[in-house]
Formats: structure tokens, sequence, C-alpha cells
């Protein structure tokens, strides 16, 4: 796991693609990626281009059925990788990718599984009556990701409660997808989808959804993203005790993902309405300096600090 010295070169070729991929689609968590030591960054370009092609058969324009096959063909080239039956020369690099990262890291492969679940939760319309049940929705998508990644990572020796650090994974990428949902009301809504809560929803006179991005008449939309933000907060705080465990380059990878979505969520906190108007996003400047602080360490102090 200390590099590609002895790797073919039909894997290299793989992993090259699936970094392409990384670069050119993972907008925010490239920044944290190119953080990692070799060995490291491709396993995680392999992990997020196997998740961007499960994500892209749920958000495509395919019908239904042939969103749900190709679902259901994914989950089969998933079983062939579990079982080691991928060869360096099949035609798939993301495959030969995966393939080879899940011999050289310990990462629990049912993630995948579980992300593919939740694609297929996307693909019935499935609504949430509670946090709870959004909850089970974010771990499959998105905090599944996150205990994949600390499979990549690994912890360090004395990292204090390092047994837990499989639930502070999981409960970050809960953040990471609050803050997605939240961002995304506007584009969700012109789908005729909404992620957030009934019970929430109900809370602030928002259930009768967004007509053209316009909350209802008398709906206290603001309440509802404060609500929401003060939820995604606390998750954060919980995740954020993740970063002592991680060594120096895995934790500066997991503080500039994580930095980024923390950054977002204060700007939709600011001007909640910002949502209804179009994507909230950061400057490309303000990505680079949250990377370079993650890279400096300081949010892993920080959280340090406050643990002792």
């Amino acid at each position: 796991m200390n590099g590609s010295d002895h790797t073919s070169g039909a894997v290299l070729a793989a992993y090259r693609y699936c970094e392409t991929v990384t670069g050119l689609q993972a907008r925010n968590f490239a920044y944290g990626i190119r953080l990692l030591p070799l060995a490291k960054r491709q396993a995680m370009s392999a992990l997020y281009a196997f998740s961007r092609r499960v994500d892209d058969i749920g958000d495509g324009e395919l019908p239904p059925a042939v969103k749900q096959e190709r679902l259901d063909e994914t989950r089969v080239l998933l079983g062939r990788v579990r079982a080691g039956e991928v060869a360096e020369d099949d035609t798939d690099p993301v495959a030969v990718a995966l393939a080879d990262t899940a011999e050289r890291f310990a990462i629990p492969l049912t993630g995948l599984d579980e992300l593919i679940d939740g694609v297929q939760m996307d693909l019935r319309g499935d609504t949430y009556e509670t946090w709870d049940d959004l909850a089970a929705y974010c771990r499959c998508v998105a905090g599944a990701i996150g205990r994949l990644s600390l499979g990549v990572f690994g912890t360090v020796r004395d990292a204090h409660g390092a047994e837990r650090a499989s639930e502070y994974a999981d409960t970050l990428g809960l953040a990471l997808q609050l803050t997605n949902i939240l961002r995304d009301v506007r584009e969700d809504a012109a789908n005729g989808r909404t992620y957030l809560p009934a019970n929430d929803l109900a809370k602030f006179g928002c259930s009768a959804g967004f007509q053209e991005a316009v909350p209802p008449p008398g709906a206290d939309f603001t309440g509802l993203i404060e609500f929401e933000v003060r939820r995604a907060r606390a998750l954060f705080a919980t995740g954020y005790r993740l970063l002592p465990m991680l060594d120096r380059r895995s934790g500066a990878c997991v503080a500039a993902m994580a930095g980024i979505y923390r950054r977002l969520l204060e700007r939709i906190a600011a001007d909640p309405e910002a949502v209804l108007r179009g994507r909230v996003s950061l400057p490309g400047h303000e990505k680079a300096y949250v990377a370079a602080r993650g890279l400096a360490g300081l949010d892993s102090r920080r959280v340090a600090r406050r643990q002792v």
C-alpha cells in the first residue's frame, strides 16, 4: 500500500482513468484528494469513479426500468470485485482500479452496496417523514462513503477512541449530505423531489412544497433552513472528531473536503433564501484556502484541543 512500484501498466492506466474522472467531476472532493500520497489518492479516485457511475445512473434521463437494470448490473460488477474475479486486463477501468484498491486496502465494499441502495431509494421516489428516516438515506449515499474512505485512510496507532472512527466518518458523511440537500432545494423541487423531513416541513408551514422555487404563503422558509443548519452544524461537530485520529495527509484530505462543505453551510446560513435563487457555491480561491488550512493541520489541532 505504499506506492505503485509493482503495479502493472494496465492497473496504472485504470487508476489514471479514475483520477481523470475525479479531477473533472469531483468539484469539491478533488481539493482534498490531491493532498493524499499516491496510493491513497489512487484508491480514493477509484472509489469516487465507481460512486460517480452509480450516481450518474440515478441522475440520468433513462427510463426508470432501464436505470434499475443498470443498477443491477453495477451490483453484479461489485460482486465480481468482491469475489476477486476482475482481471487486470478487464475492459472496465473502474472495475480494475476498484479491484486493486480492494486488495491494497481494508475497505468495506458493502458500503458501495449501500450507495446503490440509496440510489434505488431515489429511483422509487422515497420521501422521509422524520430526520431518522432521512438519516438512513444519508447513511447510504454519504455515510457509507465516509466509512469506505476511512478504510483507505486508516487511523494512527495512538488515536484516542479510534474504535469510534467509523461512527465519526459516518456522521461526517451525514453532515455533507444534509448540506447538499439544503444547497439543492431549488433543483430538487424543480424535479419534483423534497428530501427534507415531512415533520420539519410541516413545523415551518412548508408542507405544500415549492412551486417554481417559491415557498407556500405564510411559510417560514428561513426558519426551516436555520433549523436544518443547526442540525448540520451538530453533525459536523461530531464528525470532526475523526480528524485527530488520522495521519497528517489523510487528516488534511478530510479537513479540506469537509471544510469546503462547512463553509458552504455557513454561506447558506447567512442568506437562507439564496438556495431558492440558485445553487450556492464557493469560489475556487476559497476552496484552495480551505485545502491549505487542512494541509497545515489547523482544523485537526483545533479539534484535538477541544477533546482534551
